[in-house]
């Protein structure tokens, strides 16, 4: 019978002690070891076939090997990548991520909580965080490492990776006041999130930098980042009589619904007005016409949340870092030149 092997004999191949051995098959350490050597070590791991023994190691170490991911709505096409990449570095680390799926409920959170903690996990990946958020200070008081993704708090600073959307939203502001609009609505998301309301700030920001004369009367916040909001949203605007060119959103799902309401009333984009997203969904580069929008790395965020919480495992103390990912403008034929009156 073939023996199984294990970090010694990758160690005397790679000339190496089996502790850096140890420090390159986790991720969460594999920083401290040179990219050279740990892709050597790597590649020496994959020739003899090891597979780590996750059942001895939990012995050893009363790991489960286990982590949750909670999102907050499955059918959002954001949420799958990142899920994706993040079960793909977990599992290369010889975790298995179990995948809780709140559907936006608040009050059932807490419960998926409770279950994925009687499954003893080791960790959790949030992306379902307000801003003050009741699962985060559970997870804070109860000792469980947590990390944000696409999400941040208010009340704890915990480790998180988020998209930079101060630069997405200047670049889309930037984008539409190049093509000369200037008087240019805006739909946001729920201020209860770190996205609906950074974005929001944002644009104010935004704006002033560029010398924009927002008028208030066309800024919405929408209840939520969904088709049927956006469509709200742009009605409401269409109705108020209130001038304007351009509607920049804050994702892809609010323009989407602006495309519908626009449809609705037989109006034309980007003929009657222009439209700017926010994520780059899958497909909305096949959409009639083609959405403007602000590409987000989607798989990063998920590995790079991963590598977060895998270094939180190993290392409770260490102190809670917050990335930031720049987005990258997508123009596309959802906006043009306003056209003259």
């Amino acid at each position: 019978m073939k023996t199984r092997s294990n970090i010694k004999d990758i160690a005397r191949l790679a000339g190496v002690h089996p502790s850096t051995v140890s420090r390159v098959l986790n991720p969460g350490t594999r920083s401290m070891v040179s990219e050279a050597l740990a892709e050597e070590i790597l590649r020496i791991a994959d020739e003899v076939g090891y597979r780590r023994n996750t059942l001895a190691s939990g012995l050893r170490t009363r790991k489960t090997f286990t982590v949750g991911i909670m999102i907050p709505d499955l059918t959002n096409p954001v949420f799958p990548p990142i899920v994706r990449s993040a079960e793909g570095t977990l599992e290369d680390a010889g975790y298995i991520a179990i995948l809780a799926d709140s559907g936006s409920r608040e009050r059932s959170e807490g419960e998926i909580i409770e279950n994925l903690r009687a499954r003893d996990i080791d960790g959790l990946i949030l992306a379902t965080a307000t801003r003050r958020d009741p699962v985060v200070d559970a997870c804070v008081e109860q000792g469980i490492p947590v990390v944000l993704v696409n999400r941040t708090v208010s009340r704890h600073h915990v480790p998180a990776v988020v998209n930079d959307d101060e630069l997405g939203i200047e670049l889309a502001l930037q984008h539409l006041v190049a093509l000369g609009h200037e008087h240019i609505a805006y739909i946001g998301g729920p201020q209860t999130t770190s996205t609906g309301y950074g974005r929001y700030h944002a644009l104010l920001k935004s704006a002033k930098k560029l010398g924009l004369d927002l008028d208030d009367a066309l800024v919405i916040n929408a209840t939520a980042f969904s088709e049927p909001a956006g469509a709200e949203a742009l009605n409401g605007l269409l109705d108020s009589a209130r001038a304007f060119t351009a509607v920049l959103t804050a994702n892809d799902l609010l323009a989407l619904g602006c495309y519908d309401a626009l449809d609705a009333r037989g109006l034309r984009c980007p003929q009657d007005v222009s439209i700017t997203g926010f994520n780059d969904m899958p497909y909305v580069g096949r959409m009639d016409p083609p959405l403007t929008t602000l590409r987000i790395a989607h798989d990063a965020l998920g590995v790079q949340a991963a590598q977060l919480l895998l270094e939180r495992i190993e290392n409770p103390d260490t102190p809670a870092e917050e990335r930031r990912l720049a987005p990258e403008l997508i123009v596309r034929g959802s906006t043009a030149p306003p056209t003259a009156p």
